[in-house]
């Protein structure tokens, strides 16, 4: 069955997390997206996690998002590499970057430079404060972004002060900013035969997904403080809570869900306790009432209280664990994990977050080694093998 990009064809110079995770679902959904890489190639290939994986230049987190992609390698500080490029970008839908600001300007392959000789192209480029402005030219890092952002000053218990979340969001959200980005794109050339250039702000990409807090400020006056593993509904049952062998999140937000989840821990005595008449009162009874929940709620391990609280039409889940999490029965069953066989064992990972009725994202291949399709790329571009040789020679591939 098609995929959706199938025919669509990306020049991929995007390194590291934000930029090559948007061109992976990309290539998910069919785009064949030629990955451009220093000769040495990315950091990302030699993480430090697992000493095996990096000596292959196949790093754990390199893998997990440059499945699908071919990779070419070219030393872009030599005339001959950017005549290749200039060459690749007059067959190519989509150029993506995400270095600072003037870097592809600097090396003659910038968007100016590339449109004009195809005046089709798509152009994204992800940076950590976009294109304009006073901090144009300042890095972007996750962690500064989540700092910077609002991210980190709700996330946190007071006690304890911020904390960053578990995982690069601000990479991932300004990656999938950038996959939107150019999925725009691709739709408005169809319809206008334009191409044009793309801007994804890491700092702008992130303040976006937290369009209800900037409103709550913006509209209301509310100065968000740490919350903790409170719900933004503010509610005192959609939060954290001990359990009898851990800790289990109850996502408990309306009055029917109280009603249950009061009845399931056998406190339907509660039910007509003034304190808790309402969810103002159980708020300003917030200490009373985690005590009730958490003594009926240490009888039984999470996972148990799990399984009980959801049947009874209380929403909550106890804490899982990746390596848990992967092999969870919904996982399974909807295929959400995808597994390869490759040259170093079957390997599973994630692949696109939502399902097509047909054509849907499917990984075909594992991250390719560095420079693996050099060749065929240049072969493509009309170049012999004397010639390929000879490029291989002067270290320009």
């Amino acid at each position: 069955m098609t995929r959706p990009f199938e025919g669509v064809k990306i020049l991929d110079f995007t390194q590291v997390l934000a930029g090559p995770y948007a061109s992976y679902q990309l290539a998910l959904l069919g785009a064949d997206v030629i990955k451009v890489e220093r000769r040495e190639g990315e950091d990302m290939r030699r993480t430090p996690l697992a000493r095996e994986w990096a000596g292959r230049g196949l790093a754990p987190a390199f893998q997990a998002i440059n499945g699908n992609k071919r990779s070419l390698t070219l030393d872009l500080q030599k005339p001959d590499a950017v005549a290749i490029v200039k060459k690749l970008a007059a067959t190519v839908d989509v150029v993506m970057e995400n270095f600072r600001p003037g870097v592809m300007d600097k090396l003659g392959i910038g968007y100016e430079a590339l449109s004009a000789i195809n005046p089709k192209l798509i152009y994204c480029a992800v940076s950590g404060f976009g294109q304009t402005g006073p901090d144009r030219l300042r890095p972007g890092y996750d962690g500064k972004m989540q700092a910077l952002s609002g991210i980190m000053a709700i996330t946190g218990h007071p006690e304890t002060g911020p904390t960053r979340a578990g995982f690069a969001v601000c990479d991932v959200l300004s990656g999938a900013t950038a996959a939107f980005g150019v999925s725009s794109a691709l739709y408005q050339r169809d319809r206008t035969g334009k191409g044009q250039f793309i801007d994804v702000s890491m700092l702008e990409a992130t303040m976006a997904f937290l369009s209800g807090q900037i409103a709550d400020w913006s509209v209301a006056g509310h100065r968000q403080q740490l919350s903790g593993n409170q719900a933004v509904s503010r509610k005192t049952t959609a939060n954290l809570f001990k359990a009898g062998d851990g800790y289990i999140l109850l996502a408990v937000n309306n009055e029917k869900q109280y009603r249950a989840l009061m009845s399931a821990l056998g406190r339907e005595d509660t039910l007509s306790d003034p304190r808790f008449a309402d969810w103002f009162s159980r708020n300003e009874n917030e200490p009373a009432l985690r005590a009730i929940i958490e003594e009926a709620l240490a009888a039984k391990p999470a996972r148990e209280w799990e399984t009980i609280l959801e049947d009874a039409g209380a929403p909550c889940a106890s804490i899982w664990k990746i390596e848990e999490v992967i092999d969870h029965p919904q996982i399974k069953a909807r295929g959400a994990i995808q597994e390869l066989d490759t040259p170093y064992g079957r390997l599973r990972f994630a692949g696109s977050g939502f399902k097509l009725a047909h054509g849907g994202g499917r990984l075909d291949r594992m991250a390719p080694e560095l420079g693996a399709d050099t060749d065929s790329v240049l072969g493509e571009l009309g170049f012999d093998a004397a010639e390929i040789a000879a490029l291989r020679a002067r270290e320009i591939v």
